[in-house]
């Protein structure tokens, strides 16, 4: 199946690549041209010169873009390419509503449609073992398995359209309470005077470790933060949680807790660091008044 790609930011890169050395993608789009040059110059794929060029270029449309209104707005400039037998796989983190909205539009003109979160860090995206929570139809989600397949290394069936954006919410609220913990307890064995990478090292084997743990411990101690997920970006899936909840008449505290420290981060311009930036609120408790 001829694939193209929209959305070249630290997770699409990575994605797009993996599906280049799959042997499946065909071309590229990304608003920002210098990225999807770079892509080109790198893998010798096209580049498409609007979403409607790629559609009509690639059987399969892959999309990994920041918002829900990302998300609308590249539909509609696919529409007027998109015809039956067209497949849009959807790996951005949006609302389900949003994915149903999508899903919706691109039934008019006889396409299928799947909203695949993913979930595994700039990492697992580079290394093409994300995991991919799929919400659509099981039938569509079969045909579509073979590129899922290039870019993750577990595909599960969340149910219909929308799910797999209810599973990836889900997830955001266990990356804040995992983020959270991390930095509390880095920030503390600081203070404690303990061997940083020993603690990480040690404690990342142990019942207390995560993902975020492992991974993210080692960006506290250096006191280092480059934008593998952004405190914009989970701030904006974390609102989505929040929305879900609210719509049930729910209060979520870790996500509550976890989005008022990001607003206090993102004032101080912390926005576009990695949200292991969270350990400079923690480990700001524990400094001496001068």
């Amino acid at each position: 199946m001829n694939t193209g790609f929209i959305g070249l930011g630290a997770m699409g890169v990575g994605m797009s690549r993996n599906l280049h050395q799959a042997g499946r993608l065909t071309a590229v789009w990304n608003r920002t041209l210098a990225k999807a040059a770079a892509v080109q110059a790198e893998l010798g794929v096209a580049v498409a010169d609007s979403p409607a060029e790629l559609a009509a270029a690639c059987e399969v449309i892959v999309l990994c873009v920041s918002a829900d209104e990302d998300v609308l707005a590249v539909i509609e400039a696919i529409l007027p390419a998109i015809h039956p037998g067209h497949l849009v796989i959807d790996c951005s983190t949006v609302s389900s509503q949003t994915a149903r909205t999508a899903a919706a539009r691109l039934a008019e003109k006889g396409a299928a449609f799947l909203d695949c979160p993913v979930s595994g860090g700039v990492e697992g995206a580079r290394k093409g073992t994300l995991a991919i929570m799929c919400g659509g139809d099981a039938a569509v989600l079969e045909r579509a398995r073979p590129v899922l397949s290039a870019m993750g290394a577990t595909i599960a069936h969340m149910g219909p359209t929308g799910f797999g954006q209810a599973a990836k919410a889900t997830n955001q609220i266990l990356c804040a309470g995992a983020i959270q913990a991390a930095a509390d307890a880095m920030a503390f064995a600081k203070a404690e005077g303990l061997p940083l990478d020993t603690v990480i090292e040690t404690l990342g084997k142990g019942a207390g470790g995560s993902w975020y743990f492992v991974n993210r411990a080692p960006f506290m101690a250096r006191e280092a933060y480059p934008p593998g997920f952004r405190v914009r970006l989970h701030d904006k899936d974390l609102r989505i949680c929040e929305d879900m909840a609210a719509a049930r008449g729910v209060t979520l505290p870790t996500v509550a807790m976890t989005r008022r420290d990001y607003a206090e981060l993102i004032e101080r311009g912390h926005g576009d660091e990695d949200i292991s930036t969270l350990f400079r609120l923690r480990d700001a408790l524990f400094q001496s008044p001068e």
